[in-house]
């Protein structure tokens, strides 16, 4: 893993125009990004793209969307594995009418905070001033 890596390089150019002093100075700045932070960057993204989908399934169920539909069809089989361990918590879904399905909701609630306590787990050796 690389540490973050900050580069600073500074250019300096005197000219006279005209009888005046011109200084020019050119700052280039170079930084690489942490195998710490690049891996807390996939796992937001990786649960923030659940999340959107679970919210798109808990959407569809509230307003009771026809399963029918491909679209529909597509969310409800994507997400079903993700709702899947909450599912028998608060009954099963009943797909084409309108239902408030807590079983996405929880599902949302309890993948961000796991994926929290994954970050949290990971950022635990770096130091305070890193992270």
């Amino acid at each position: 893993m690389t540490e973050t890596e900050q580069t600073t390089e500074v250019h300096e150019a005197t000219t006279q125009a005209d009888g005046t002093q011109v200084e020019r100075h050119n700052v280039s700045r170079t930084s690489t990004t942490s195998g710490i932070v690049l891996a807390q960057r996939v796992i937001w993204f990786i649960v923030g793209v659940i999340d959107v989908f679970l919210a798109i399934r808990f959407v569809l169920l509230l307003l009771g969307a026809n399963q029918g539909a491909g679209f529909v069809d597509f969310i409800y089989g994507l997400t079903g594995i993700f709702v899947a361990p909450f599912v028998g918590i608060f009954g099963a879904p009943t797909y084409g009418q309108y239902m408030f399905e807590w079983s996405s909701l929880l599902a949302v609630i309890v993948y961000t905070l796991v994926a929290w306590g994954i970050v949290k787990l990971i950022t635990l050796a770096r130091p305070q001033e890193e992270i």
